[in-house]
């Protein structure tokens, strides 16, 4: 359900309020076109045509991010790709993708899943690790996806991993990977590095139930 509402909400802002900002650059180009002798009206209209063109491209972002196309019309795979190399433009932040190719198109739900876990984990990277740089690889191998996401900041805390494996972890932002890979029956796994963390995730493709374990 949440993820019926992020695309109905990223289909709203792309057809219905990206579409309401590209009429008003429209009108700013003719005012434009107006006041091409003002020099000081030119000069305004001109900043709020740099304003428009910032308020297209962020709303083009939130409404890719909320639910890529890419992930409808062509697959994970296509999609991962683009989101790791905007992340790393948009944060500075190193990451290399290893990423196992798949000859036919996934699940539906194991694509949406696998995709929410890649990006609400190099969230929390940048929210919470100062890593500059992350190693990921997913694959697939008898029937499970497998996702390992290595970063190399400041790691957990004790505390931290007592409330992950407690189910309390909604400060560090993996209630939500719980949720969506449990929802698989897949296993989220903790890892305490030196430096940072691992973070280990196996989705089977058509089990029921939930595992989630924490290693110190």
């Amino acid at each position: 359900m949440q993820d019926d509402e992020r695309r109905k909400i990223a289909r709203d802002l792309h057809d219905s309020t990206g579409q309401t900002l590209a009429a008003l650059k429209i009108s700013i180009s003719f005012l434009q076109a107006a006041y091409r002798l003002d020099a000081s009206t030119l000069a305004a209209v001109s900043d709020i045509a740099s304003l428009a063109d910032r308020a297209i491209e962020e709303i083009r972002t939130m409404s890719y991010l909320l639910h890529p196309p890419l992930l409808d019309e062509v697959g994970f795979n296509c999609a991962a790709q683009w989101f790791v190399e905007g992340f790393s433009k948009r944060s500075g932040i190193n990451v290399k993708l290893h990423l196992e190719p798949t000859r036919d198109r996934l699940p539906m739900r194991i694509e949406i899943v696998l995709f929410r876990v890649l990006q609400e984990s190099l969230t929390n990277v940048h929210r919470h690790s100062e890593s500059r740089k992350v190693d990921i690889t997913i694959r697939f191998d008898g029937g499970e996806a497998l996702v390992t996401i290595r970063d190399y900041g400041r790691g957990f805390t004790s505390q931290q991993l007592r409330d992950v494996r407690s189910g309390r972890s909604g400060g560090v932002g993996l209630t939500g990977l719980r949720e969506r890979i449990g929802v698989l029956g897949g296993l989220l796994e903790i890892v305490s590095m030196d430096p940072g963390a691992l973070i280990k995730v196996t989705l089977p493709l058509a089990r029921e139930g939930t595992t989630t374990r924490v290693d110190d």
